[in-house]
């Protein structure tokens, strides 16, 4: 076909990769999955792929990061083709309308304000262009905008966050810790007591206040859990390890004997 030089040109960047898109969705010609797809269907992959260019970067993965970094670009070419074939937009109006947005939200950098600000008044003077943005949008409400569909943990604390703005915060740590011990004892009661509709409600609770707490310490709770699954995964393959010097499995082992190992496990990590 007459473009096909682009479609194998090793160097074609941006427009190479539209070209594939567009090839790939042509209703005649493409690929029958690509064509079937639409914006709910791709979600899940888009997410999937930002968690992994987030694994790449937590095992400072470079050569991995450049790859997942492509898969991640091709999730928005996909949802701009999708658009387009609706007749809703195309690429380059997203990228225009990034730019714009980054140009507005930097006028430090792209106008004439004063660049001599600390990263917390900067912080602030996004916050307030945001909020200019979101009334903009007649996203009136303090909690207005906050993606539902982030992971849970992040969008508690983006709540969390919003609602600390117009003053609805604990003003100590202590407090926190003091409602942490209140939502256990209501999950003790509700696991006790009441149904299991009940106790999944009372176990929410305690995860959004465990989310507050590690806001008030400034903690990234996805990061800290990403961290805790690192850490459980390389301690339980060294159990694994150490149980097949035994020529045994888990499943031939027990808890008694696993946990000791799990011990041993954690004092290997610590004399590293």
């Amino acid at each position: 076909m007459a473009d096909d030089p682009l479609i194998h040109d090793p160097h074609g960047g941006i427009p190479r990769l539209l070209e594939i898109m567009r090839r790939l969705r042509n209703p005649k010609t493409g690929c029958p999955w690509d064509i079937e797809q639409d914006f709910s269907t791709i979600a899940p992959y888009t997410i999937e792929e930002a968690y992994e260019v987030a694994d790449a970067i937590e095992r400072e993965a470079w050569a991995e990061l450049k790859d997942e970094l492509g898969d991640l670009l091709f999730q928005s070419v996909f949802h701009a083709q999708i658009a387009e074939d609706k007749g809703l937009f195309e690429f380059s109006a997203v990228a225009d309308g990034i730019s714009d947005k980054m140009v507005a939200r930097h006028p430090h950098v792209f106008g004439d304000e004063n660049r001599d600000k600390s990263a917390e008044q900067q912080t602030r003077d996004w916050e307030t262009v945001k909020a200019a943005e979101r009334a903009g949008k007649a996203q009136t409400g303090t909690l207005d905008g906050v993606a539902v569909g982030l992971p849970a943990l992040l969008r508690a604390v983006k709540l969390q966050k919003r609602a600390a703005r117009v003053g609805f915060d604990w003003p100590e740590t202590g407090q926190v810790l003091d409602k942490i011990t209140e939502e256990v004892a209501e999950l003790k009661e509700a696991a006790a007591q009441l149904s299991q509709t009940e106790v999944e409600e009372e176990f929410g609770d305690l995860l959004f206040v465990m989310a507050n707490l590690a806001r008030h310490m400034g903690v990234e709770p996805e990061s800290a859990l990403r961290a805790a699954n690192a850490k459980f995964t390389r301690r339980f393959e060294r159990i694994e390890a150490l149980l097949a010097e035994q020529d045994k499995t888990p499943v031939q082992s027990d808890l008694a004997e696993m946990d000791a190992l799990w011990d041993q496990a954690k004092r290997e990590e610590r004399s590293d």
